[in-house]
Formats: structure tokens, sequence, C-alpha cells
């Protein structure tokens, strides 16, 4: 059988540009982030009476004709609005663009996977992807990347302001008057969930899962990668940890990923106790704490403080006798693989003959070492909820 990634297998291509595309897309999210001008904010109360006639959020749709009648009656307005424009269209197309791409990816998705359940690609369906090594891979990672997607954006870039930027967007492009099709599906997905990351704030009903269905995605395509990512060890982790305490570090990424996918299929979450206890009892029986992207990381007690049966299913791990005996193994393990390091790095003793005498043992250590490590600092920092 061709690989599934070669050149000229073109069901392998196509998943893998969209994996691609997915990854370069949350970076230039996450770029985009630190640069986002203040003014859109309107914190300041000398920018909201400068500006506040000029930046308008999606209230903007109701009435364009009223808002732009308003403007057009007071000159100094205008000037302003045109001052305005030349300062900021640039990062507001950028901005823009960002999010045209999430739309286009998650469209992209369905076509893909549209195209496998009509035959396009000849031999190959959902099921026979999901089969190949790298296919399986590549699906539950193209629809866990459109969730990290919809998570950085909400968490990086307020709703109110996304809102602020696509109107002026709207506004000071050529989107107006060109049949720009896809204005309306980026402002309907992108449009503000309610979400805030300042402490304290409460958390929306139904979110994120509310958010998630606003595009829809085939339904046995979300259900089929929920169970891979349940059964298997996608990325073969296991056999790189052997030790048994070691599980839930070999399974981190795949536990991640499937953190994210499950808010596509809430009820898994809040009725099906038993996939719920399965699912922590594999991934979560030692940690609560997890990153879902690049530093991003997510305390389970919280997340899933809304869903019955996730919170159930937790409650175990949460024991506070469980919690003690964690944090007890891990400083143990720690004073344990200090005084090895120490040992290991003295001079003069990771000579070329002791290390290919001693592999094993050096690399025992190194895994308790990134073990203890990983479990420690996710565990003892402050974490932002996703």
């Amino acid at each position: 059988m061709l690989d599934f990634l070669a050149e000229n297998n073109l069901c392998g291509q196509a998943i893998l540009r969209i994996v691609s595309c997915g990854n370069a897309i949350i970076a230039e999210l996450l770029r985009l982030s630190e640069f986002i001008p203040a003014v859109f904010r309107l914190k300041d109360r000398a920018d909201q009476q400068k500006y506040g006639d000029i930046i308008f959020d999606f209230s903007y749709f109701k009435g364009p004709e009223l808002w732009e009648s308003k403007l057009e009656a007071k000159p100094e307005l205008q000037d302003l609005d045109e001052e305005f424009r030349e300062n900021n269209i640039e990062i507001v197309t950028r901005f823009y663009l960002a999010f045209q791409s999430v739309h286009k990816y998650i469209v992209d998705l369905n076509r893909y996977l549209d195209d496998l359940n009509e035959g396009v690609y000849i031999q190959q369906t959902l099921e026979s992807v999901l089969l190949n090594e790298d296919g399986k891979q590549l699906l539950c990672e193209a629809l866990y990347l459109y969730g990290v997607m919809l998570l950085v954006i909400d968490q990086k870039i307020e709703g109110e302001v996304r809102e602020r930027m696509l109107v002026s967007y709207y506004r000071y492009s050529a989107a107006r008057s060109s049949a720009d099709s896809n204005m309306d599906d980026i402002c309907k997905l992108l449009r503000s969930t309610g979400y805030s990351c300042q402490p304290g704030a409460k958390r929306p009903p139904s979110y994120p899962e509310s958010y998630f269905q606003r595009v829809p995605i085939n339904e046995s395509f979300i259900s089929m990668v929920i169970g891979r990512l349940r059964s298997d060890d996608i990325y073969n982790q296991v056999s790189a940890y052997p030790l048994p305490e070691h599980r839930s570090t070999a399974l981190a990424n795949q536990a991640a990923m499937l953190y994210v996918i499950l808010y596509f299929e809430p009820s898994i979450l809040h009725t099906h106790q038993a996939k719920m206890r399965e699912i922590v009892d594999k991934y979560f029986p030692d940690n609560w704490v997890i990153s879902i992207y690049m530093g991003i990381t997510v305390n389970l007690a919280d997340a899933w403080e809304p869903y019955k049966a996730a919170k159930t299913a937790l409650n175990n791990t949460l024991d506070l006798s469980n919690v003690r005996e964690q944090a007890s193994r891990y400083a143990t393990v720690s004073e344990r693989v200090h005084t090895q390091v120490q040992q290991f790095l003295k001079e003069g003793y990771l000579r070329e003959e002791m290390i290919l005498d001693n592999i094993p043992k050096l690399l025992n250590c190194l895994r308790d070492c990134n073990v203890a490590i990983r479990w420690l600092m996710l565990h003892t920092a402050d974490s932002g909820n996703a």
C-alpha cells in the first residue's frame, strides 16, 4: 500500500497541509495578540471620549447607515475617522486575515472530511485513514488545533476587541463594496462569547462547547477521533516510558488533545460517567493541571466543574489523600535524582566509556528528572484557565 505521507498520496498530503496551516495560524494568533492597539480596548476615559463615536462593536451591523450618517453630520468626526483609518488599517487588516484563516481552516477540514466520505480519494475512507498510524495522528491533530485556535483567540484577544476590529476592517476596507461572502461567517464564528480571562470573571454558560459548535463538524468524525484518543497510544510514547508511574507523562500530549476535543462532544463530559472514569483513570490519575499548548495551562478542577460526569470522575484524583501522596512522591523523587545528577555532573565523570556502559542507568535518571520537573512545574504554578 502507498505510504500515507508520500508526495504522490493526495489524501495524506491534503491533511498534512491542513495540519501545517493550523500550527502556522496559532503561531500568528499568538504573535498578533502581543500587538493589539490599546485604543480598541476603550479602557481609558480619554480613549472613550475621543474614539467612542468611531469604534463600533457588532451593534453597528444592525443599522450601519444610521451610524455612518451620524459621522457624516460632524466634519471633525470624519477627520478623526480618516486619521484613525490611516493609523490602524494595516494592523486591523492583519488581524482580519488571521481571523479569516481560522474560518478557512475549519472549512478546509470539513471539505476534506466530505471528500473522504464521497470517495474522492481512491481506496481511502475516514476509517482507513484512522487505521493508518500517520493518518490517525494527523486527523486527531487537525481537530485539536482548531479547538486550540478558538481557545487562544478567546484568551488572548477579548471578544469586544475582536468585534471592534472586525467592524473597523469592514468599514475601512473594500469588504463593504465587494461581495466578501466570508465576512458574515467570520463574524458569526468570532463574535464575543462573553468569556473574560480577568481574575474573578464568571464563566459564561455552556462555555466553551457552544463556541466550539458555531461551525458544525461531522459528528461521526469527532466520535471516532475521541475513540482513538481514548484507546490508542497514537504517538507510541509508552515504550519510551516503560515504568507504570510514568504512564500519564507518556500520554500527556494525547491527554491535552483529548481535553480540547471533548468540548466538541460535551455530552461525554456531562453524562457519560463510564467513559469519563476510563479517561481519568488512564490520563489523569495523578495529575490535574495540564498544558494544552505551549505554556497554556488548565486546571481540570476548575475547567470540569460544570460537567457532572467529568467532575465525578476526577474526584478520586482530587481526593486530599491522593494529592498528598503525589506531592510526597515527587518530592522524594526530586531529592533522589538531585543527588544522582550531582554525581553524574562531576567533572570527568561522564566519559564516553562510562556513558556507554551505563546507558540504562542514565536514561532512567533522565526520565525520572523530566517526569518530576514536569509535574512540579505544572502543579505549583499559577494556571490560566481555558
